[in-house]
């Protein structure tokens, strides 16, 4: 199985209650059951209150490199990376498990 975890960062100046950051986060909480492939999703905001601590998190689970590929391809995860990109960056991490 492939874990493939993404931590976002708000751009300077936007807040969760933002509306374009409300429709980023619905897009990709709509994800869950609608892209083949996902074998485990869930997503939330940070609680820590540390300085090098990232907004916003998505974790989730594949079975193998070919799904989480389709995944990425799938035009509805690319639709939620559009939103995104308009107020946050983010880092990632995929690996074995």
């Amino acid at each position: 199985m492939i874990r493939h975890l993404v931590l976002f960062k708000l751009n300077e100046g936007v807040e969760r209650d933002d509306a374009r950051v409300v429709k980023g986060v619905e897009a990709f909480r709509a994800l869950e059951g609608t892209i083949p492939g996902i074998r485990f999703w869930e997503l939330g905001w940070n609680v820590s209150d540390r300085p090098i601590a990232y907004d916003f998190a998505i974790n989730s689970a594949f079975d193998d490199a070919d799904a989480l590929r389709r995944y990425v391809e799938h035009p509805d995860h690319q639709a939620g990376v559009a939103l995104w990109r308009e107020f946050a960056t983010w880092v990632i991490a995929d690996y074995e498990f």
